[in-house]
């Protein structure tokens, strides 16, 4: 008997837990296990606030797939169409021609992307955090503007530098701004050109609270935290537009800020929309509590599985409801839909997936944080210490958990590092510039000789 193929699209919290599982638990004699995903690795994203603020260093927060899932057989491309009705998927490898893959089953899990609105000027000026590129990049342009407002004699460049919004007030908003509150404070100490009372840091949220996750009244207590470090809240209210750096609030205040970074939300992946599988009306993969995909009757689609973000999974313990786009939800998810596929690959019957939430740890900097657990409120040291206990008892691998563990010690004992590697987004540039044009063939090789 040939083995069934599984195709595992994106290699996000579920893509890789389901990978990992299936390959552990199904023979290789069975089924064969494929997974797509364009990168070579998948991005702890609870850690992405702690490798911008370098707590953690960015390689550390992810982990690589050829390394984690050593049963599976890993496809570096894009997945340009999914056709269910013909089983098969096509790729678009990084280099090479266009591909297409038959499966058995399938395990559709993209994840998101940010949540952007039309606003003027975001397009050009946002910074966004789903990704290790983007944590990097925060980070530098952050420095770099210390340095730039350490330099400039015009007083309206040196303010523009010194402004830092946030858009969003959620897990990465709030995390986020606090760590990079954090970075900027330290950094200050080695510029004598600055001062901390030019340091303008605003974080703004459409709802009337921020932290919704830990609750009202951890998210109350976590904004007066924020407005003890000068930092300014601005509850519903939103950005209107941004063009060349000048930010327009719906409350009426106008002002340049040169770093702009937008945390309001995700979507499921655009990629959803080169399937032929039913979605939702918020772009969602329909599936029932077994994470199977299913049609607008309700009909479930043979091979066809989905969790995560992405997906639209009603909620058992809460009738009506669907699970919320989170970590704690995907990789418990992840399980139950590996040991499904596993069940029928055997002839068994799926399981439903059950979880009531079990609450959410919030960072807001170093020492700083907010927990809302099993209904236990917990602020300040304590929680923070939490979330860094949560976290790197989740990030898969013990070889990552070894090393963010160790890049913590150090920062206990190191100070901060608060060097700007500006040049790592153009390192090209400088080599490019000293090197001269080809003219003729005379100039060759007169600059040979």
């Amino acid at each position: 008997m040939n083995p069934q193929r599984i195709v595992v699209v994106g290699a996000g919290h579920v893509g890789l837990y389901t990978a990992l599982r299936l390959s552990r638990k199904l023979n290789s004699r069975r089924a064969e296990v494929i997974v797509i995903d364009p990168q070579p690795h998948m991005t702890y994203q609870p850690f992405l606030p702690e490798a911008a603020a370098g707590n953690i260093s960015p390689r550390h927060s992810v982990v690589p797939l050829r390394r984690e899932l050593k049963r599976c057989r890993i496809v570096a491309g894009e997945v340009t169409k999914v056709e269910h009705a013909r089983k098969t998927v096509t790729v678009q490898p990084i280099e090479g021609p266009v591909t297409e893959i038959e499966y058995d089953h399938i395990v559709v899990a993209p994840g998101s992307v940010s949540r952007t609105l039309p606003i003027p000027g975001l397009r050009e000026h946002g910074i966004g955090l789903k990704t290790i590129g983007e944590a990097i990049y925060l980070r530098n342009h952050i420095l770099d503007r210390l340095d730039v407002a350490a330099v400039t004699p015009d007083p309206e460049i040196r303010k523009a530098s010194l402004t830092f919004l946030f858009v969003g007030g959620g897990f990465a908003g709030a995390e986020a701004l606090g760590e990079m509150e954090d970075v900027v404070r330290d950094s200050l100490k080695y510029y004598p050109e600055l001062n901390q009372d030019e340091v303008r840091f605003i974080l703004v949220e459409a709802a009337n609270k921020i932290l919704p996750e830990v609750g009202p009244q951890m998210g109350a207590y976590a904004a007066r935290q924020l407005r003890k470090r000068n930092i300014d809240i601005r509850l519903e209210t939103i950005m209107k537009s941004c063009v060349d750096g000048e930010v327009h609030l719906s409350d009426g205040e106008v002002f340049r800020a040169e770093t702009i970074v937008w945390t309001a939300g995700v979507k499921p992946s655009p990629m959803l929309e080169q399937t032929d599988l039913p979605l939702g009306p918020r772009g969602h993969v329909n599936c029932l509590p077994t994470l199977q995909v299913v049609d607008e009757d309700g009909k479930v689609l043979d091979g066809a599985w989905s969790a995560g973000d992405c997906a639209q999974v009603p909620d058992l313990t809460n009738p009506g409801g669907w699970c919320s786009p989170s970590a704690q939800h995907a990789v418990r998810q992840a399980a139950v839909l590996a040991d499904n596929i596993r069940k029928v690959v055997y002839g068994g019957t799926p399981k439903e997936y059950k979880h009531k939430y079990l609450g959410s740890v919030a960072s807001l900097g170093l020492h700083k944080g907010v927990a809302n657990v099993y209904g236990i409120k917990v602020k300040g040291w304590p929680a923070w210490m939490m979330h860094r206990l949560y976290h790197v008892g989740h990030i898969p691998s013990f070889n990552r958990k070894v090393r963010v563990v160790a890049d913590w010690a150090l920062a206990s004992v190191l100070k901060r590092e608060t060097v700007s590697l500006g040049q790592l987004h153009q390192p090209r540039e400088e080599f490019t510039d000293v090197t001269p044009p080809l003219t003729d063939d005379k100039s060759v090789v007169s600059a040979t000789r």
